[in-house]
């Protein structure tokens, strides 16, 4: 038996698509995992110090990861309509933000880079947990936050209003999905585990869709603070058919980030394959 650590967020789009993985709902063959949940940006400091061997990042992070990582196909989070949004108490414009502190829910997740891709003269950030970022944002401690997650759905709580929805503007600017986060491996796993790994993932995804109520329990007790609404909301929005398999398009996706990323110097330029041969 060949024990892998495996690392994703109690967010409801992840302990939905890991359940049936982690809950004995499916025949591993010789793999089993060992899970740890975290917060986006904890994984991706996790898997920068490679300290896991499977673990859900951020696809900002592949651009620093993809020489002792790989991108799996299934597990991920890329769509359409998902993406990270700015919001603000006192400012109406992102033409008001220059020089204006914004929050970024971690260092390496997406919705920095996309922010800085947007407009690179944004760059007076401050890295908060995305938990913290709308409050922060409604007590005047930034002036502006990019949100995540569920916060898409709860910032009109705060008395906060929409600047930009960098997924729209993205999609717009590409024509492609927004890829948000994705499932890597290990490298030196070899690519037998490697395509085993993501041949149970994307079981893991099917299980889920096809017995969607079954993890409630699961699901709610990692989102406590979440109504059922919003948790079912998130859940609809972050899982789709590219959690299934990125196919042609979601790896496109995927690939023209980094290559802007890499255009506008904020990752390292490399000539890796970012999927396992």
């Amino acid at each position: 038996m060949q024990s892998l650590t495996l690392g994703y967020s109690p967010c409801p789009n992840d302990t939905f698509i890991f359940y049936a993985l982690t809950h004995g709902r499916l025949d591993c063959g010789s793999l089993s995992f060992s899970e740890r949940l975290e917060d986006v940006e904890t994984l991706n400091r996790f898997v920068l110090d490679k300290a896991l061997d499977v673990s859900k990042v951020s696809c900002h992070l592949l651009g620093f990861v993809r020489g002792d990582y790989c991108l799996l196909t299934s597990g991920g989070a890329l769509g359409r309509g998902c993406g990270p949004l700015v919001v603000s108490a006192g400012h109406t414009h992102m033409s008001q933000l220059k020089g204006k502190r914004i929050a970024v829910p971690g260092r390496h997740t997406t919705a920095a880079l996309l922010l800085r891709l947007f407009d690179p003269t944004l760059d007076n950030v401050v890295v908060l947990p995305f938990h913290e970022i709308m409050g922060a944002v409604r007590r005047g401690e930034v002036d502006a936050g990019v949100i995540i997650h569920e916060s898409r759905f709860t910032y009109p709580d705060y008395g906060l209003s929409r600047l930009l929805d960098l997924g729209d503007w993205w999609e717009q600017e590409t024509g492609c999905p927004i890829p948000l986060g994705g499932i890597v491996a290990r490298r030196s796993l070899g690519k037998a585990t490697v395509t085993a790994v993501d041949r149970v993932l994307k079981a893991s995804v099917e299980y889920a869709f096809a017995h969607p109520g079954e993890a409630n329990g699961y699901i709610r007790a990692h989102s406590q603070e979440m109504s059922d609404e919003v948790c079912a909301a998130h859940i609809d929005l972050y899982v789709n058919r590219f959690s299934l398999d990125l196919g042609t398009e979601g790896k496109a996706a995927v690939n023209t980030l980094l290559a802007r990323a890499e255009e506008a110097g904020l990752i390292p330029r490399s000539s890796k394959d970012l999927f396992l041969p």
